[in-house]
């Protein structure tokens, strides 16, 4: 036996014979309490008070009061967040070894016995109805919240292009080619590479709405940073920061939309979140042309994109509820503990601790071992590279044939992206439109997706495209 079982067994030892010795006390003392709480409630009126709440529901698990677990779907969808978030942010407490010894409890105090069994004081979701589950939110409310964050991404897509149209201003102004100044565009994709690999962890542990608060926090100071920039290298090293803040709706949205809507709503839902993704580089060279050759100027190119992303910060502030499922436990469990006084209740995530080597190490070899061992994941992977920078490449090619070649001025050159928006909104038409019959698919394949299912729309895009 280790040093730490020889500390964990002298501290239930301890403080089993500290429970025995005081047992009788602490149960005299309920008795009275409970007496003191009926003779409170006898002479109330209709008014229910939390200790009468909690008498009518006490906390316990599925397990310990016998009975069946009546939603396994919504158990299922619980387990699952545990899953994910015991494999991205860090490992359960159950899970941990230690090697030192256990430090002493302090000021004088025997360790306190343990919880009589665990499960009984984790909080869960009241059924697949109840009302603090995101998927249980009134419509109105996911109406509301949807519609900003697709403000908040093309926020984000549309700074992507914008600037882009200063390109040939830019190095005229830094006496630098425009090789060079096609770094402004480059470096800002580069930031998408990175920004996910500290979103989708942070999104994991805290929630969907803190990242998003910093993303669009950081997204609009290192706007106006870029705007005021002075010389060409605090332009580059701004615009690259804008973007891995700005890949933070990217990398988080599509996961509020999941959390928020089931499988046969996430469907529209993240049609619109993907419009949004590809609609904004399309219309970002068109208006920032016109702004380039007004009295503005390029700078306003930026400034622009920095009002935009501060406008969606006090959106989201003042709209965006949490609709992460384990962290709305975890206010849930606060506020259980805060009103009953009972310190043992808690979610589950509470358990989980963060180890940052783990969480490090996890994050940038998943990726890699995904693509290496899931071919599904790797074909898919090479198609929308090869379509998102085919998609970067007009951002950067266009500019220089159009105005180039052809002498159109610069807003007009943005006019040909155009097509790429008609051609997002047939595509978003014809998904919407056929959700019904997806449907009802869902409904007769027992509400399993298949992903399959969304494949014949890609394959007629793509020889499309290829033609």
């Amino acid at each position: 036996m280790d040093i730490v079982d020889r500390g964990v067994e002298r501290a239930e030892i301890q403080a089993t014979r500290t429970w025995s010795q005081q047992s009788k006390d602490r149960q005299s003392l309920r008795s009275q309490r409970s007496q003191r709480s009926v003779a409170s409630s006898s002479s109330a009126s209709s008014t229910t008070t939390d200790q009468d709440v909690m008498q009518r529901f006490p906390t316990a698990s599925a397990g310990t009061l016998g009975r069946v677990r009546t939603h396994p779907v919504e158990d299922y969808r619980t387990e699952t967040h545990r899953l994910q978030h015991i494999q991205t942010v860090g490992a359960s407490v159950k899970s941990r070894s230690e090697t030192r010894p256990l430090p002493e409890f302090g000021g004088g105090k025997p360790f306190p016995p343990l919880l009589p069994e665990r499960e009984e004081y984790v909080v869960e979701f009241d059924g697949k109805d109840d009302p603090l589950h995101p998927q249980n939110w009134p419509f109105k409310r996911k109406l509301i919240i949807g519609a900003i964050l697709a403000f908040t991404c093309l926020c984000s897509t549309f700074t992507s292009s914008i600037f882009s149209a200063s390109t040939i201003t830019v190095a005229a102004v830094f006496g630098v080619g425009v090789e060079v100044a096609t770094l402004s565009t480059s470096l800002y994709v580069l930031g998408y590479a990175f920004g996910p690999l500290i979103w989708g962890p942070f999104s994991e542990l805290q929630g969907r709405r803190l990242p998003i608060l910093v993303g669009m926090f950081g997204f609009s100071i290192f706007c106006f940073g870029c705007a005021t920039g002075k010389d060409l290298q605090t332009v580059l090293i701004c615009r690259f920061f804008t973007g891995m803040f700005g890949s933070c709706p990217l990398a988080v949205v599509a996961a509020v939309f999941s959390d928020m809507f089931d499988n046969q709503q996430r469907g529209p839902a993240i049609v619109i979140f993907s419009s949004m993704v590809f609609m904004g580089p399309m219309l970002g060279p068109f208006i920032g042309g016109f702004i380039n050759t007004s009295y503005l100027g390029w700078r306003w190119n930026v400034y622009l994109p920095g009002i935009m992303g501060s406008a969606a910060l006090i959106l989201n502030v003042f709209f965006l509820k949490e609709s992460y499922p384990p962290v709305v436990l975890v206010g849930k469990a606060a506020e259980l503990r805060r009103r009953t006084k009972n310190w043992g209740i808690h979610a589950k995530q509470e358990e989980v601790e963060v180890d940052f080597r783990e969480l490090i190490t996890k994050n940038f070899s998943r990726p890699i071992r995904l693509l290496i061992t899931e071919p599904i994941i790797l074909a898919i992977t090479i198609y929308m590279s090869f379509i998102y920078g085919l998609l970067y490449l007009f951002l950067t090619a266009y500019p220089l044939v159009f105005q180039g070649v052809h002498h159109f001025r610069p807003g007009v050159s943005g006019l040909p992206f155009f097509g790429m928006v008609v051609g997002i909104f047939i595509v978003a038409g014809y998904i919407i439109f056929t959700s019904r019959q997806y449907n009802k698919k869902l409904e007769a394949n027992g509400g399993i997706p298949i992903p399959e299912w969304r494949l014949p729309p890609v394959i007629v895009g793509r020889c499309i495209a290829s033609h």
